[in-house]
Parts: structure tokens; sequence; C-alpha cells
């Protein structure tokens, strides 16, 4: 038709179709993969916490940060080298995210080989973290072991906070002042009062020598805990024997909580100051101290003995917490030579392990004390 020629709004191409794409295709190439790691699983940047040997080049961007950071006046942004376990253990396959160890090779420490990013239980000896004025500054005054200070900037000063950085210059221990959000990062959101005592695993006594220390005071008390899992629980327990003039604590290794930074934060640093031991099996470790010459008795609501009624608290004595929802259980229930209950005047029917064992350690106090 005459004029179509110059028409410029007259289509020239065609008509646009659906849009092409891979079709799944680079999800599947990525199965199989793993997730994408962090900053601080990352051996090769400046973020890297993990416990794999640092190479030298992350090594050189970390030492290039802190060297600006203090130029600049503020707090280094590098990672902490062994503060986050990226270790993984045997197992994955296809499709799982975690590639399948080769048998016979090591890594050039000579242990097995790791992959950062794949991890597996939290290992338990790494270090930990103590939070809170009171944990550190008793930790500090009973020369726990430490590797490094932490200290949020802006942190309101006072008598305890300058003992524990008096304590800790004297002691050559490390100081890093950090910002308040690093340290929630590094704590994971737990209340640390502006204060973090980085320490090596808690270090447990023997059964044996728990039991003869405390067979050399005047009126030996120990207590057992038979399956407290919540290390606050624990904290709180370990704060009522020092509190009560206990003289040890013993739990299992296994099914049961350990001296971890709740723990101790929880404990208000009595863990500083009271031998706590880990045993195989509890049943025997009871029998072991009723042949030391003392007298075990179980917290059970149902127990035959009234606390006020007992006259074994004077002597050497073994008291056995059971754990928060089953109490104790039949083999250690059997083992002890008294079930003690705890007159209660409500309808309430039991008590908070931590709680029943501060009552009973309280009542054995009294007696101790005031007969």
């Amino acid at each position: 038709m005459p004029g179509n020629s110059s028409n410029r709004s007259r289509r020239v191409t065609s008509k646009k179709g659906a849009p092409i794409g891979s079709g799944g295709k680079n999800r599947s190439g990525l199965k199989g993969r793993g997730r994408t790691l962090p900053a601080d699983e990352r051996p090769w940047h400046k973020g890297y916490s993990g416990t794999e040997e640092l190479p030298a080049k992350t090594a050189r961007k970390q030492d290039k940060e802190r060297r600006a950071a203090a130029a600049e006046g503020r707090a280094p942004k590098v990672g902490l080298p062994g503060s986050k376990d990226t270790t993984w253990g045997r197992g994955g396959g296809r499709g799982t995210g975690r590639p399948t160890p080769q048998r016979g090779k090591t890594s050039q420490r000579g242990g097995p080989r790791v992959a950062p990013g794949r991890r597996s239980n939290p290992t338990k000896e790494g270090p930990e973290l103590l939070l809170g004025r009171n944990p550190v500054v008793e930790a500090l005054r009973a020369a726990i072991p430490a590797t490094a200070l932490y200290v949020a900037q802006g942190i309101d000063i006072d008598d305890r906070v300058n003992e524990i950085i008096r304590t800790s210059g004297d002691r050559g221990i490390p100081i890093l002042e950090v910002s308040r959000n690093e340290l929630d990062r590094m704590t994971g959101g737990v209340l640390h009062q502006g204060i973090g005592l980085q320490v090596p695993p808690f270090a447990y006594e023997q059964l044996d020598d728990l039991i003869a220390a405390a067979l050399e005071q005047t009126a030996p008390l120990l207590v057992a805990l038979d399956g407290v899992t919540d290390p606050r629980n624990l904290g709180a327990v370990i704060r009522s024997v020092a509190a009560f003039g206990g003289h040890g604590v013993f739990m299992t290794e296994r099914r049961a909580a350990g001296i971890t930074a709740t723990a101790w934060r929880t404990s208000a640093g009595a863990a500083a100051r009271v031998p706590v031991s880990q045993v195989v099996n509890l049943t025997r470790a009871v029998k072991a101290c009723q042949q030391a010459g003392f007298t075990a008795i179980g917290l059970d609501a149902d127990g035959e003995t009234d606390l006020y009624q007992l006259e074994a608290a004077v002597g050497p004595l073994l008291v056995v917490v059971g754990s928060e929802g089953r109490g104790l259980s039949r083999l250690v229930g059997e083992t002890c030579d008294l079930r003690v209950n705890i007159p209660m005047a409500s309808t309430v029917e039991s008590l908070n392990a931590s709680v029943a064992a501060a009552v009973t350690l309280a009542e054995v106090n009294r007696r101790r004390t005031y007969g």
C-alpha cells in the first residue's frame, strides 16, 4: 500500500518469544557442592576463624587490616583463627552437600583432611569464652589458664573491670578491645557485660582425687548429678555447693551437661573453686563413695525419709540429684542408702533440680552448723 514504507511505527523485528533460561541446569550443576561458606569459614578470607592452618596470604591480609585499624583507631575486622570448628566427619555423598572423605589421605598437620564449612558436632577440645564480670574475675583470681581477654569498647568501668584488666596484664594475657557488636557475634548474643575471657577446655578432676580431697575435710559433702542436661542447672548446683560448704561435684561424661561457658556464667565463677569430675558410670561412682564412708542420699519426691529428719546429714554425705524430667534413674536410686523427700506445703509436684539441690544443701549446712 502506498506510503507504508515511511511508517516509522511499523514492526521491524519478530515478536519477542518466551525467555530462554537454563531449565534448572545451573541448579543441577550446584547439586552436591554444599552451601556457600560464610567469611569466617573461608581460609582465604581475612575474617577466617576456623581450625585449619592459616594460609600465608590470609595471615598477610589480617596483619594489614590490624595495622589499618590501629592507624584509624578502630577494632580490626579480622577473624579469630582457631575459635570456630570447621572440621567435618565421615559420611556424606551425592546430593548431601558434604564430600566423601578419601581413605588414607591426611593433611600436612598429620590429621584427617578437612574442608571449610563441613561442620560436625562442635569439638569438646575447643576454647571457651567465659562471660560476665563475676565469672571472669573469679577465674582470674583462681589462676585459671587463659589465652585472651576481650573488652567491649565503651564499657562501664567498675572495680571488677579494673581488677580484670590489671590481673590480665600482670599475667601477660592479651587484652583485645572489640566493638560490642563483635562481642555479641562471638558470644551468640549471650549476655556478656562487655567482658569475655577465652580459656582452654575445663580440667576435670579424677573421682578418686575428688573423694580423697573431700575426706580430708571435717564434714565431707559431695554432690552427684544423675542425667542433668541443662548447663544452667549444673552451674547453679556448683554455685550452691560453694555457698553451703560442699567439696565437689561429679556427673557422667555422656548424656549430661559439662562445664561450658553457660555453666561457668551461671555458677558466678564458683566453678573455679569447686572441683568437678566426670565419670563413666554413675552407679559405680556412687558405690565408690559408699565404700569410702559416704552415706548416699537420693532426692526423690516419693522418698521415705523427710529432709528435715535426716540424721545422716552430720556425717560424710553424698547428695544425688536426679534429672530435670525423670528424676533419679532406677539403678542409681536403688544404690542410694536413703531416698529423701523435701516437704512442701503447696500442690507443686516437684522442684527444679538445681533448686532441690540448693534446699538440701542449705538444710545440711544448717544441721552441721547449729545442730
